[in-house]
């Protein structure tokens, strides 16, 4: 189904055409005067200077052919040469009927060359708990993903978890002086190893917080610790069988923890995964002329002539011949592409480390790792800080936890939601976590992803303004006037009914207005993909909302006497709400039937 910014196009090309102007000047785009008209095209303007004329009198010329068709309730060529242009209720109508056609898409197809997409996201560190730091990168990478898949890719998500390096050395070396019997210390050993972990997860996350201390104070620990990882890498059997186990309870944790976020992955891989690869890569990288030695580390130049900057080279092993997180992301290319083939991989982590992902991907490409035609794309995000301007912090001063965030935005909605009175505390127990989730997700992704922002928690889960409460306000709103309408009806009853309902053309400055904005769906959500920019979704549907309520406040939708009527108002209705639901859903959580 068109796009109406495309039909409108289409529209316009054919009258410039007929007034014989070219048709590259025949740009549209939406009005930056939504009080004097919805649509406009400046193109006037433009093609004076080649025509030898005034602007005006080319758009008056164009606004003649434009007159005729039955896509514009009005069209005003305005001084200095300005198309202002005003689409019909009956147009408008017709379109959001076939919208309404196909609730799943709404009229929006998929894209005609589906892609293999990878997305790198999440990147949380074995043997940590979750905190603040890891949700932006999971909301935005989860939200990336299902755009991508619902404009019809294959898109396959990985945490890609840090279980590699010095950190693994310190669990170690610290688990040894606690439990040195433990046969992963004993090289000789010949026997299996245990199949349960000698720790807890909260054990585990004590072990590492403790060795990492010790490790700043303690030159001796800190060597012990560089020495164990050293020897982990160099495949050192009880070591590995030991990380096993960590990888085991932290992986465990980790799933709870983004299950409550729903958020999920497709692979669980981590640095571990891509150790294998590495001795060829590095080999290939030395006999094609690549690598070179370098004050004994062994680096690639990705310096290009255009760099207004200055870009170091990417470094590929230390000068102990240790492998980097350069060289661990580069192999975790290496076995993406022979597995997957990906036409674009997305990595979506913190801006700050942009230098170091533009030395990745450069040296990616330059040594073969990565064909030309496979796309590398990096979403930085900025920070989410508290209303000091600082990373969020807890009341205390240190580092929250992501289940301590959610936990305390969860108790905020369920303490709102329990004053109402209307619902039992299970009830509301469950509605608290749905809306909780809302707060979160929205109040991260309605900012543009590369911009700091401040996490207001008041503010998040209020039910007014540009939140996710007040989104899901706006759906359960519409759930409940359909619900009253319906009745106990099935799905399928409800389905049968709404196709025998016909949208009218708008009466109404609300009425239109709400459909404006329903149209401007299919638009709203490949300018998200094609941007990789969440933040699109938000501004659309808040918008959405805001045109709903609106309308609804002007208009008595159940007690209107005329039945025909009444049933239009229905019909727009269950289209909003599949508007406002398929987005939600796109952005990574859902509606509750009841608030």
């Amino acid at each position: 189904m068109k796009e109406v910014l495309d039909l409108i196009s289409e529209e316009v090309v054919r009258a410039f055409e007929a007034a014989e102007i070219d048709a590259k000047y025949a740009k549209v785009g939406l009005s930056n005067r939504p009080d004097l008209c919805e649509y406009q095209c400046n193109g006037a303007m433009a093609a004076a200077k080649e025509y030898h004329k005034a602007p005006i009198q080319i758009a008056t010329a164009v606004c003649e052919h434009l007159s005729k068709s039955e896509m514009f309730e009005s069209v005003e060529a305005v001084n200095p040469g300005f198309l202002n242009l005003k689409l019909s209720p009956s147009f408008l109508a017709s379109y959001v009927t076939k919208m309404g056609e196909d609730t799943k898409r709404l009229g929006l197809d998929k894209i005609e060359q589906p892609k293999t997409i990878m997305i790198d996201y999440g990147g949380p560190n074995v043997a940590k708990a979750l905190h603040v730091g890891h949700l932006r990168s999971a909301v935005i990478g989860e939200s990336i993903k299902r755009i991508g898949r619902f404009m019809g890719n294959e898109v396959i998500g990985d945490v890609h978890m840090g279980d590699w390096g010095l950190q693994m050395g310190l669990i170690i070396t610290e688990l040894q002086l606690h439990k040195p019997e433990l046969p992963y210390y004993d090289e000789s050993f010949t026997g299996e190893y245990p199949k349960e972990a000698p720790f807890t997860v909260t054990e585990l996350a004590d072990l590492y917080t403790t060795a990492s201390g010790k490790s700043k104070e303690d030159a001796a620990f800190k060597e012990a610790a560089m020495q164990a990882t050293f020897e982990l890498q160099n495949g050192r059997v009880g070591y590995q069988e030991l990380l096993k186990q960590i990888l085991s309870i932290s992986v465990a944790d980790m799933k709870a923890n983004y299950e409550k976020l729903d958020v999920s992955f497709d692979l669980w891989k981590g640095e571990s995964d891509a150790q294998p690869y590495i001795p060829d890569m590095v080999a290939k990288m030395k006999e094609d002329g690549f690598a070179y030695e370098s004050e004994g580390a062994l680096v690639v130049d990705v310096k290009e002539e255009t760099d207004t900057k200055e870009v170091p080279p990417c470094m590929i092993l230390k000068s102990d011949g240790a492998s980097l997180y350069n060289t661990t992301d580069l192999a975790t290319m290496v076995w993406r592409m022979q597995d997957y083939h990906p036409d674009k991989m997305i990595y979506v982590v913190d801006k700050r480390q942009e230098l170091y992902f533009t030395q990745v991907f450069r040296c990616a490409k330059k040594t073969g790792i990565v064909p030309e035609s496979t796309d590398l794309q990096f979403v930085g995000f900025g920070t989410m800080n508290g209303k000091d301007g600082k990373p969020f912090k807890t009341r205390q001063g240190g580092v929250m936890r992501l289940s301590a965030l959610l936990q305390e935005i969860h108790d905020m909605m369920y303490e709102k939601i329990m004053a109402n009175g209307t619902m039992t505390p299970e009830e509301a127990e469950e509605t608290a976590n749905v809306v909780a989730l809302s707060a979160v997700k929205y109040g991260d992704l309605s900012n543009q992803a590369s911009k700091d922002y401040i996490f207001d928690m008041e503010r998040f889960t209020s039910s007014e303004g540009n939140t996710g409460p007040y989104i899901l306000y706006t759906i359960v709103r519409i759930k409940s006037i359909l619900n009253k309408f319906f009745g106990d009806t099935s799905a399928d009853e409800r389905a049968a009914k709404l196709a025998q309902f016909e949208l009218m053309a708008p009466a109404s400055e609300s009425e239109k207005s709400l459909m404006l904005e329903l149209v401007k769906f299919n638009t709203s959500i490949r300018n998200a993909y094609e941007e990789t920019a969440p933040h699109k979704i938000c501004a659309y549907i808040y918008d959405v909302a805001n045109a709903f309520n609106h309308f609804y406040h002007e208009t008595k939708i159940l007690a209107e006497e005329d039945e025909q009527k009444k049933e239009y108002y229905i019909h727009m209705l269950d289209i909003t709400r599949a508007v406002l639901e398929t987005s939600i859903d796109l952005l990574g959580f859902k509606a509750p039937e009841r608030m």
